[in-house]
């Protein structure tokens, strides 16, 4: 940040830092309630299992939604304003979770947290993007998301500690609480990002133009659905995991540890990444990622297959370790790429990555959780349909890619030659 935007935040460790707990949001909200949803479902008269998966659905369906909303408003009134708005409303949803006594209040307070919380999530993205671009901006990205990894790791033991001294709804004062003081650490340290002479006046009909140019724009799109496919495999594993590990595998209370291992995964693969993307590029080290965990899913489903589903533990965590690692890279990386060629109109453009990833892995991640049949299979067998079709849609992309540069090389030529 060179127009003092870094000297108020007292340098980029903390920016990062922040920037990581206003995203952190989503996961916090997910991570934390994953020991609770045995608890939730017997005190609220959830009857089948598998519906107790909607306490984390629901909140994903609030965050597409709200994606969608928060960037055309943030390019015409700065990145701060909706900001407020959404941690104001993630506030009024934890109070409605906190107190409700039927599952439907329930998955309506679950829905605004999601619907909340989008305004952090989405527009970090934009944040980043008014001050970097390309690498650069790969590397900030993959810092972030090695910080936000902490989350993961210690949400669910957090969980599980309030469980032992309190009842579930203690989890929603934890949360109410930390909102709190991300709500204030921004308000009193983070810089406007979006100046007033870059912003664009508020109508239908340039939202309607950004947001067909977004969707037309092949990278951009392509890159989206890729992530789409990919975070829907990580959303089937959330909505199931609590089931996997502690109704399958029968580990109780040493759950949210397994978790923590798992997560760890990704944050050391974003770490990583953020050093190997500023040498061997966003693209390469993407489809290596990608190659890499869609051969060893649909390797382990002919390895769990002849037992039912019903792997050895210590099998199933090393290629869930594998699987992981290979999405931390995927994560940062395929968001920088779909976001790069629109940093003109980064609001609308973090908003239809964001929604129409977040609608995508929703759909995808739902219909894996749905699927769980006392087995891995689903899960695996997910991750491997998903990846394929990841491979192939990036292929499609890379390849029009290179179709237009060459065009567009055969152009300049064709100018000189004339």
């Amino acid at each position: 940040m060179k127009d003092g935007g870094e000297s108020r935040a007292n340098g980029l460790g903390e920016t990062i830092a922040r920037l990581a707990l206003m995203i952190s949001f989503i996961a916090l909200s997910i991570d934390a309630m994953l020991p609770a949803l045995p608890a939730i479902g017997r005190d609220l008269g959830v009857v089948r299992a598998n519906d107790t998966q909607l306490v984390i659905s629901v909140l994903f369906a609030g965050l597409a939604v709200g994606q969608l909303l928060y960037g055309p408003v943030s390019d015409s009134i700065g990145r701060k304003p909706p900001i407020y708005f959404g941690f104001a409303l993630f506030l009024f949803g934890c109070l409605l979770s906190t107190f409700a006594t039927e599952f439907w209040v329930m998955l309506l307070g679950r829905f605004l947290q999601g619907l909340g919380a989008a305004g952090p999530r989405v527009l970090t993205l934009a944040l980043v993007r008014d001050r970097y671009s390309g690498r650069a901006m790969a590397r900030i990205m993959s810092l972030i998301m090695a910080v936000f990894i902490l989350v993961p790791v210690l949400a669910p033991i957090i969980g599980q500690a309030i469980l032992l001294v309190a009842p579930w709804r203690a989890i929603f004062g934890v949360l109410l609480a930390l909102a709190a003081i991300s709500l204030i650490w921004f308000a009193t340290r983070q810089a406007e990002t979006l100046p007033r002479d870059r912003r664009v006046p508020l109508s239908l009909w340039r939202i309607g133009r950004s947001f067909r140019e977004a969707l037309v724009h092949r990278i951009t799109m392509g890159y989206t659905i890729a992530a789409g496919l990919i975070f829907g495999a990580f959303v089937g594993y959330l909505t199931s995991a609590q089931q996997i590990f502690q109704t399958q595998y029968g580990l109780g209370r040493l759950f949210p540890f397994y978790f923590a291992v798992l997560a760890l995964a990704i944050g050391s693969a974003s770490l990583c990444n953020a050093r190997l993307v500023m040498r061997y590029g966003m693209r390469r080290l993407s489809f290596g990622a990608l190659v890499v965990s869609t051969l060893s899913s649909i390797a382990f489903f002919a390895f769990a297959y002849p037992s039912g589903g019903h792997p050895a533990l210590w099998a199933l965590m090393a290629y869930l370790m594998l699987s992981f690692f290979c999405m931390g890279v995927l994560f940062g990386n395929f968001n920088a790429l779909a976001m790069e060629p629109l940093g003109h109109m980064a609001g609308v453009a973090s908003a239809v990555i964001g929604g129409v990833t977040t609608f995508i892995s929703l759909a995808l991640g739902t219909w894996i959780g749905q699927s769980f049949d006392g087995t891995v299979l689903p899960l695996v067998g997910g991750f491997a349909a998903l990846g394929l079709a990841a491979i192939a849609v990036m292929t499609w992309c890379e390849r029009g890619r290179e179709r237009d540069e060459e065009n567009t090389l055969g152009h300049a030529e064709q100018r000189e030659q004339d």
